[in-house]
């Protein structure tokens, strides 16, 4: 049991980002999906110590660059990928078909690129607010807790929808319906924000506003859901937590 658990962590770790997770790994495509906010939290700690460190050398509108720069090395732009194909199939104006191809194809279209370009603006914009107005302690917390936030948004988009392709990246994802119970490891990143006072009221209801909007435009627009569109989900939303969290009026 302790074997299967710990391989499954290894899976996600394997699977949405580029940081090594040993050898002889047996991948495992819905064990690992519980462990999405853990790797969030994982790379949650390694912006910190790098934000952190480039704080000794850089204003904060460097440092808000290059946070953002190590999120996307981190990940390997794998959600980012996922952003520019999901954009340029549901801002296509084309049946749902269609829609699917496009997002299939692997060059990146004008709306893909716009969508990548003011996402990764977001985030720079959200994280130099948060080091502007929040106090050392906040803003630690606020970079250690958000990318547990948005890679538990996917969790959301697996739980209820189906999956759009008879294969692709994310079919194995949706193998059987997510129990409730695989949304144990949520409860950490909610817990931690609660240090944050009155703020995690606020981030707690933008994240929760972000992933219904999400999943209800995903509904009226495909009725179904792609690997694409998850990783498009857990961008969306981190940039939108990123802005709401340095929120001067909070």
């Amino acid at each position: 049991m302790q074997n299967n658990v710990l391989n499954d962590l290894k899976s996600a770790i394997m699977f949405i980002t580029i940081l090594p997770a040993g050898k002889d790994i047996l991948f495992s495509p819905v064990g690992m999906i519980r462990f999405f906010p853990i790797v969030g939290l994982m790379l949650g700690a390694l912006l910190v110590a790098a934000d952190t460190m480039a704080s000794m050398f850089w204003p904060a509108s460097v440092v808000a660059l290059m946070d953002v720069l190590i999120l996307v090395v981190l990940t390997g732009a794998f959600h980012l990928d996922g952003l520019g194909d999901a954009a340029d199939g549901l801002f296509s104006h084309r049946s749902k078909e269609r829609a699917l191809e496009i997002m299939k194809d692997s060059r990146t279209g004008m709306m893909g690129l716009i969508a990548i370009f003011c996402s990764l603006a977001l985030k720079i914009a959200g994280i130099y607010c948060i080091k502007t107005v929040c106090s050392s302690f906040e803003t630690v917390l606020i970079l250690f807790i958000l990318p547990s936030y948005s890679r538990t948004s996917m969790l959301f988009g697996i739980r209820y929808f189906k999956y759009g392709r008879e294969m692709g990246t994310g079919h194995d994802l949706f193998e059987k319906r997510l129990p409730f119970t695989d949304f144990m490891f949520v409860a950490l990143p909610v817990i931690l924000s609660l240090c944050l006072g009155f703020r995690a009221l606020i981030l707690n209801a933008a994240f929760a506003l972000s992933v219904f909007l999400i999943l209800l435009f995903y509904k009226k627009k495909m009725g179904c859901i792609t690997g694409d569109m998850l990783g498009a989900m857990c961008e969306t939303t981190e940039s939108f937590l990123f802005l709401i969290a340095g929120m001067s009026i909070i």
